[in-house]
């Protein structure tokens, strides 16, 4: 069994899930809400210190066609420092809609509107590692 630490990537805040490949499913971790690099990546390595992950999944933003886009470019920007300082291997994983289907499961609990802000990278991040698990468990492989 490997933990997989999972990250949807924004220029203010960075949501992080994680999950095991035991089980195949994935649950939110927290957002790390600040700008500054050093900080960010300081928590990062806090989080690798406590779940001892064997893989990171970054999701990638596309265009509705399909189509990189600057955001697209960050977030491969991102997965290669991930990679530089921690030297774990990196996923990329489509999130397309995954910030829409975030927001409409937290309706769907009764957290709306700006009260969703917290933890809606965290869930989306979630999102973006459970596609990981289910494209993986699709092709019939390890995980």
């Amino acid at each position: 069994m490997s933990t997989i630490l999972a990250f949807d990537f924004g220029e203010a805040r960075i949501g992080v899930a994680m999950g095991s490949t035991e089980l195949g499913i994935a649950h939110p971790l927290e957002t790390i809400a600040t700008v500054e690099t050093d900080k960010r990546f300081a928590r990062i390595e806090a989080l690798i210190t406590q779940w001892q992950p064997t893989l990171f999944v970054v999701g990638l933003p596309l265009g509705i066609d399909g189509e990189e886009q600057l955001a697209s470019r960050l977030a491969r920007k991102f997965a290669s420092r991930l990679t530089g300082r921690f030297g774990l291997p990196v996923t990329l994983v489509d999130e397309r809609y995954t910030s829409k289907s975030a927001s409409m499961a937290l309706d769907d609990t009764g957290l709306r509107g700006r009260r969703q802000k917290p933890v809606l990278d965290q869930v989306a991040a979630m999102q973006i590692l459970q596609a990981h698990f289910d494209q993986i468990a699709e092709q019939g492989g390890a995980r």
